[in-house]
């Protein structure tokens, strides 16, 4: 017997320990597979992990397959049906807001802001290494600046939150604040950030001391325009001047030369704070191979296997997003969605006659399609620029027998229509293609800044990666000449303003005045092409009505037979067989354009104002 209970006894003992260890594991509910709210911020890799899915927020930057150039006159969108056209025509409302990306929705926006205040919240009180709070407190106070800046430059003034709302909180609701309330708000959390972020070593594409300056220079620079100058505005837009809440939309009094000298400042601490740039230190104007380099460089951020990409261009980047192998996400196809269909492509975002035309001659004249000569032959002798950003009639691209076949030898764009023998050949990226007939370009063009020069990447089965443009040294510099040319400092612009035109191979600007603006304002246009500029450019300084209103227009392209000549097999654009004929044209089959006052904001989603009763609609949407 005694042998027997010993084991018996040991067995309850055992069995005891297990039900009490079973009991203590029940009791304990913390998940196996998740963390705790109040452990993120005990932990200094969990909370940069927080900080560091904030930065989601900005999606592929401006690399998703609808583009906000097609919301300006610089592209039409090659696809009906995705509610871009509602918005350019004018039927834009707050039922109905059209094609909105994630990058400046009011919705999603909110929700980036509100991680924003979570990280700030707990990080005051977090038990991490200081140096790493420090630099994530300043990581999150540039990203909330940043969204704000994003919703205020789309829709005016709007609710600043800066707390963490729970639940069964009294009231949810919340309303806009003043324009100015806002772009103060904004630039106190740049100046936080580059007081947190001074000294920081910075991986590439987090937020920076020069990234944090050069939002800054970009919401100052906005805020002086004429949009948010409510005197200048009511003066230029009836629907502005009978709106009843201006200060919603900028600033309704003070003094606006102080608004000026505040963008200058802010821009040139940029220029001093972010290096050099790139080849912004030449005493005249490069080759043209040289300028047509250096721009195919900069599209590339310096990163392309193509030898001839520069990777010094990756200066000019200040703040960029970058794209990583294997993650998918979107912004590595923008070869596939914007590249030709005769390279079995999707045409996108296509360049518009609108645009190509206000490219200058590589004299400096202003091309014009009732000079004989540049009717005659409208892709020679161009700015430099051109030839890096746009795929013309005839223009050298990639092989295309590593996609479509040896059809096309020569490998360069077709987008006319040719005689062969007493019949007409439709060119390969034409909507009438013998390859891919159903994703052709209506304009006659395509886009080419952005797309991987690199000969062995094939657009519609490889990744490209490609960083997209938040800020680049560029951008601070047209701030700064902007700033300086609305002071009256006009030879300080030119100084400034030639940098870039000797960097793009163009002869330097002398003008002074209104002229010196209107050439800046062109320049501006087509230096930061594709790079979401433009469509605000447009509506800050009020020209909307004359450029984003225009008609759309498209080129058509024929090439008659000379006189004696064969038609090569395969075809090959050569001008000494063929006479081109190149006819712009008028065409509002795909979008019949028009420009309305209230489009110089967006309309804030029904759905929006009824879950916000205190929102007050944009002017024109009542």
């Amino acid at each position: 017997m005694k042998n027997l209970i010993k084991p018996i006894l040991t067995v309850l003992i055992v069995s005891g320990a297990l039900l009490t260890s079973c009991k203590k594991d029940f009791l304990n509910t913390k998940p196996l597979t998740e963390v705790r709210s109040e452990d993120t911020w005990k932990n200094d890799n969990l909370s940069a992990a927080f900080v560091n899915e904030i930065y989601n927020g900005l999606g592929n930057g401006g690399f998703d397959e609808q583009e906000l150039a097609s919301l300006s006159d610089e592209a039409v969108f090659t696809h009906p049906g995705r509610n871009i056209n509602i918005i350019n025509e004018g039927t834009v409302g707050p039922s109905n807001i059209g094609w909105t990306n994630n990058t400046y929705e009011w919705g999603s926006m909110y929700n980036r802001i509100r991680t924003c205040n979570v990280a700030l919240q707990n990080l005051v009180s977090a038990p991490i290494n200081q140096s790493l709070k420090e630099r994530l407190q300043g990581e999150a106070h540039f990203l909330r600046a940043y969204y704000y800046q994003q919703l205020v430059r789309y829709y005016g003034g709007i609710p600043l939150i800066t707390k963490v709302y729970k639940l069964n909180e009294a009231d949810y609701s919340a309303a806009r604040n003043s324009y100015a309330d806002c772009i103060k708000f904004i630039t106190t959390d740049c100046d936080s950030a580059i007081t947190l972020l001074t000294g920081k070593t910075m991986d590439v594409g987090r937020a920076t001391v020069p990234a944090a300056l050069a939002l800054k220079s970009r919401v100052l620079l906005y805020a002086a325009s004429d949009l948010h100058d409510i005197p200048t505005a009511k003066a230029k837009s009836a629907v502005i001047s009978a709106y009843a809440h201006p200060e919603l939309l900028g600033y309704i009094s003070g003094d606006r030369t102080a608004r000026w000298q505040a963008a200058k400042d802010a821009a040139k601490a940029v220029l001093d704070a972010a290096g050099t740039g790139y080849k912004l230190d030449l005493g005249s104007p490069a080759s043209f191979n040289d300028a047509k380099n250096n721009y195919i460089s900069i599209a590339m951020g310096g990163g392309s296997k193509a030898k001839f990409v520069d990777a010094a261009a990756a200066s000019e980047l200040i703040f960029a997003r970058y794209f990583v192998a294997g993650k998918d996400e979107g912004g590595e196809n923008v070869g596939l969605n914007n590249g030709p269909n005769g390279y079995h492509n999707w045409a996108g975002n296509t360049p518009v006659e609108n645009l190509v035309s206000d490219y200058e001659n590589i004299d400096g004249t202003k091309f014009d399609w009732s000079n004989p000569a540049n009717k005659a032959a409208p892709y020679k002798n161009r700015d430099p620029r051109l030839y890096a950003s746009i795929l013309f009639d005839g223009a050298d691209w990639k092989p295309r027998d590593k996609i479509s076949g040896n059809v096309d030898p020569a490998n360069q764009i077709q987008t006319g229509s040719y005689q062969v023998g007493s019949g007409t050949l439709a060119g390969l990226d034409t909507r009438q293609s013998s390859i891919e007939n159903w994703n052709g370009s209506w304009t006659g063009y395509y886009m080419r800044k952005f797309i991987d020069v690199d000969p062995n990447v094939v657009d519609n089965n490889t990744k490209q990666f490609i960083p997209w443009p938040f800020f680049r040294y560029t951008e601070a510099v047209f701030n700064y000449a902007e700033a300086c040319i609305e002071l009256g400092q006009d030879a300080e612009a030119r100084t400034w303003l030639n940098k870039i035109r000797f960097r793009a191979g163009m002869p330097a600007l002398t003008e002074s005045g209104d002229a010196l603006r209107q050439r800046y304002r062109n320049e501006r246009r087509v230096e930061m092409v594709y790079e979401e500029q433009r469509y605000h450019d447009a509506r800050r300084w009020m020209i909307a009505p004359t450029t984003l209103g225009r008609k759309l227009v498209f080129i058509t392209i024929t090439g008659t037979l000379k006189p004696g000549q064969t038609a090569p097999s395969p075809y090959k654009h050569d001008e000494t067989i063929y006479n081109y004929t190149y006819t712009p044209v008028i065409d509002n089959s795909i979008e019949n354009r028009q420009w309305l006052d209230k489009m110089y904001f967006l309309p804030i989603s029904l759905t929006e104002v009824n879950k916000n009763l205190k929102l007050i609609q944009n002017p024109g949407y009542n």
